[in-house]
């Protein structure tokens, strides 16, 4: 039996309004030839898609892609519990998402519009592995991911 799982994640919503925690869900993935139910900790697909505005349906982790977040510039070690960004790509009627106004504020004047992040962003943390250690964020992280998001733009294709 397929079990849903949900882990808090951080939403930085795309209208301006402040960052909050939202439930991540996740399912189980499975993989030809691969029996998940043997394996200690199986691989789960998150739905970030569930709480971002505008995106195209049906196609599931196409119409998104992620960016680990293992530490921050001028670090020496990486993050014990790094942190994975869900983006939006691929749009219901082919246009750009908007411009996440969130993140826009955060940057200020470091802000760029060829990398701006765009639509909502959903921010989950992981140890390991992003797509089998999934575990809650916090409102705690805020300022270490406000600092990342300071400093980088969104990921090109």
């Amino acid at each position: 039996m397929e079990r849903i799982v949900n882990f808090d994640a951080i939403l930085f919503p795309s209208d301006g309004r402040p960052p909050t925690i939202v439930k991540l869900m996740t399912s189980p993935m499975t993989m030809p030839g691969h029996h998940a139910s043997y394996t200690p900790n199986p691989s789960r697909m998150p739905h970030p898609e569930v709480h971002m505005d505008y995106i195209a349906e049906n196609l599931g982790p196409r119409a998104w892609k992620y960016q680990l977040v293992e530490a921050l510039d001028c670090m020496n070690k990486k993050f014990a519990c790094p942190y994975i960004i869900f983006y939006p790509v691929v749009s219901r009627d082919s246009m750009p998402f908007p411009i996440n106004r969130t993140i826009h504020d955060i940057q200020g004047r470091r802000f760029h519009e060829d990398d701006a992040w765009r639509g909502n962003v959903v921010v989950a943390k992981y140890h390991d592995n992003p797509f089998s250690s999934l575990m809650d964020a916090s409102m705690a992280d805020f300022p270490i991911l406000k600092n990342y998001l300071l400093t980088h733009g969104c990921p090109q294709p």
